[in-house]
């Protein structure tokens, strides 16, 4: 009886080893083999479009044209070499694509070389010119930010903080184009070329300063004690409209207090000299300045209308008034976002993404949306279960391209009209034949609540082939954390990568649970702006404890297998959660998280608040080197060592404290990259370690 009960269980483990490898039928490899776009542009005239798309970590521009749109590979960088295409754009005739070449504008030391590929000659970052019809690509500069001049025959870029300037065609080489004190940036051409708007940096506040020529001194718009930003011309040229915020200092102020963060918009007469504030932002906390994308967003339109964002009834909204001042008009209202918006050509009306649409589930996807900018009501353009973002007009305004993508299909470029109809996906072609589209899963919206009664959103991936035997789970947490994942392939580069590695955990046989916490975006001021959160208190840990106790409720999970992994901010809740509640969370992946809250907190500013000793408390509490005494789950830190978003110290000090406690711990060091691994390899180790390291801790057998 023994040896038959032996066997039987021998063919019983064989027939779910069996089944696991049936449904898991794709690598890793092959799930992040997928192009993908970014720097979406358009011409200012005509129908020109371009994008950068990184193949396998080959990035090249591509552009096309109207009507028919054919995509045309633009450049020829035949290497993974990690080094990424920014500041893409197409001069105003037409003729001539401009872009940075290197370093890594996702982080806080944007313009540095990154050095991922190992190069002996060190890499460098450039600015770049191509003719739109071909040709050889022409370094103007080692440089960053370029901006093309109206006229299409110059670019000015910034170079040691400075602004310098050279011919489109490289006919003439680049020089000074002028000296200011300060950090230059936020250069802006008037219309017809004849002048340079910039902000000068200096630390605790900021100005905005015009270049004319040689002759002609510097002009220095409204000079102040404050941070002065965002300058924008008016069509005519003649005034320029800003963003002007208090500067730095003031007498020690309470830590935990919630404090109105205030801002204003402000116009300025050139000639005159003159200028006064238009507008006000309301002295509430939801009237502060607005933390999304492209912060105020402001824009100087046609019919004498200056439009931006805030969040002032509890979403981020659009909003315009008159250039003279005035009352403000909601354009977009409703219980949604907008983000990635952009100005009509003639100035009158503006396109967007936002997560609304007719489906209710639209709150976890993003659809195009467009609106007048004097006319409240927004038109919905695009509909469905897919994820649009990134909208631009053609030069024409005949067509809109955009970004989109599906649960199951990655994200490419399309294009349809004006009015939202004729939609055509781009590049489809470029997708690999081994790319395994069709046994992807559509994640499914869940919501659940968090012990202090707050509502969690996420999205559920539920493999295919289901037993009766209960399964392992894991937990993903993303970073940010003002971030939203989505019911599809995600429009930013860093979290297709993670959308594609849960695709890929759900083949395994891993149900999945990617929760957004409480500090994301996409649910309003009050999610986004939670009380006690992070160093404070890390509130927002509720949600993610909440989501790995949802899933060990569920039937067909085994509560003794949920795992957890996140990158970044969801690499810091991950610390918490194998911290606090190894009970709950049987293994982790900690990929370049902050550990150590309360590293560096000593600042004479802080320690001079009243309440600086709670606050200190408050970070300890919040710092998962807190919790190693509980701290028992497997454990598998990442990071790479010259990240710029997260300093790569944070896990030299985890994996010490590991060290001296003898606790046995996992690592992936990765030499030379950044935080958001600029080499294709390296993005592949990462996802490659990290499902591995689950399936081994948390599969049976």
């Amino acid at each position: 009886m023994k040896k038959q009960f032996v066997f039987i269980v021998l063919l019983l483990n064989l027939s779910i080893l069996s089944s696991q490898i049936k449904a898991q039928s794709f690598s890793v490899e092959s799930i992040l083999s997928y192009p993908f776009p970014s720097e979406l542009v358009s011409s200012s005239g005509g129908s020109k479009i371009a994008w950068a798309m990184n193949e396998k970590g080959l990035r090249n521009v591509y552009v096309a044209e109207g009507p028919d749109f054919t995509p045309r590979k633009l450049t020829a960088y035949t290497k993974d070499d990690g080094q990424e295409i920014s500041s893409l754009s197409i001069s105003p005739d037409g003729k001539w694509i401009v872009f940075v070449r290197g370093g890594d504008h996702g982080s806080r030391e944007a313009s540095v070389p990154v050095q991922a590929a190992f190069d002996p000659l060190g890499a460098k970052v450039q600015v770049v010119s191509i003719p739109f019809d071909g040709g050889k690509p022409i370094v103007l500069a080692e440089a960053d930010y370029p901006e093309i001049s109206p006229n299409s025959e110059k670019v000015s870029f910034i170079k040691g903080g400075q602004v310098w300037s050279a011919a489109i065609n490289g006919s003439a080489p680049a020089k000074a184009l002028f000296y200011a004190r300060g950090s230059i940036g936020s250069v802006r051409w008037s219309p017809d070329g004849s002048k340079l708007a910039f902000v000068s940096s200096r630390g605790d506040h900021s100005f905005i300063g015009i270049y004319t020529n040689d002759e002609t001194p510097i002009n220095w718009i409204l000079p102040s004690f404050s941070r002065d930003a965002s300058p924008r011309w008016s069509p005519d040229g003649q005034k320029l409209a800003f963003i002007r915020t208090p500067g730095s200092g003031g007498a020690p102020d309470s830590i935990f207090a919630r404090k109105h963060q205030p801002w204003a918009i402000w116009t300025a007469d050139i000639a005159a000299g003159t200028g006064e504030q238009i507008w006000k932002a309301p002295e509430t906390l939801e009237g502060s300045f607005p933390s999304t994308e492209g912060g105020t967003n402001l824009m100087w339109a046609k019919a004498e209308r200056i439009v931006f964002v805030s969040f002032q009834d509890s979403w981020p909204h659009l909003y315009s008034i008159p250039a003279k001042g005035g009352k403000e008009l909601l354009l977009s209202p409703g219980n949604y976002m907008v983000e990635h918006i952009k100005l009509s050509p003639d100035g009158n009306s503006l396109i967007f993404a936002a997560n609304t649409g007719k489906d209710k589930f639209d709150l976890d996807r993003r659809h195009i949306g467009k609106v007048s900018i004097d006319q409240p009501g927004i038109e919905i353009l695009t509909q469905g279960n897919g994820i649009e973002s990134n909208p631009v007009f053609t030069g024409d305004q005949n067509t809109i391209a955009y970004l989109s993508s599906t649960a199951q299909r990655p994200v490419l470029p399309a294009v349809m009209n004006a009015n939202g109809k004729f939609h055509r996906v781009l590049c489809e072609d470029l997708i690999p034949a081994d790319f395994p589209q069709k046994q992807l899963v559509s994640p499914k919206h869940i919501t659940f609540k968090a012990p202090d009664g707050q509502t969690v959103y996420g999205q559920l991936f539920e493999p295919k082939n289901r037993s009766s035997a209960k399964r392992p789970a894991i937990v993903y947490v993303h970073g940010g954390p003002q971030r939203q994942m989505l019911l599809g392939w995600h429009f930013m580069d860093y979290y297709s990568i993670d959308y594609a590695l849960n695709q890929y955990l759900t083949s395994l046989g891993f149900t999945v649970l990617s929760v957004n916490y409480r500090l994301g975006i996409g649910y309003g001021f009050k999610f986004q702006k939670a009380i006690n959160a992070g160093a404070l208190g890390a509130s927002e840990y509720q949600d993610v404890k909440a989501a790995g106790e949802w899933l060990a409720a569920q039937p067909g999970i085994d509560p003794e297998r949920i795992g957890i992994y996140g990158g970044s901010y969801g690499g810091f809740l991950v610390a918490l959660a194998l911290g606090k509640d190894s009970k709950l969370f049987a293994a982790g992946v900690d990929i370049h998280g902050v550990n150590n809250r309360f590293s560096g907190a000593n600042s004479s500013s802080r320690a001079l608040a009243p309440d600086a000793e709670l606050a200190e408390q408050a970070m300890i509490r919040s710092s998962p080197v807190s919790y190693l005494d509980t701290w028992t789950s497997p454990t598998l830190i990442i990071h790479a060592d010259d990240d710029r978003n997260v300093s790569f110290s944070q896990s030299v000090d985890l994996a010490r404290r590991f060290e001296d406690k003898k606790f046995a711990f996992e690592y992936l060091a990765i030499p030379d990259d950044t935080h958001h691994w600029m080499k294709f390899n390296n993005a592949l180790k990462v996802s490659e370690v990290t499902a591995d390291f689950l399936r081994r801790k948390l599969m049976k057998r």
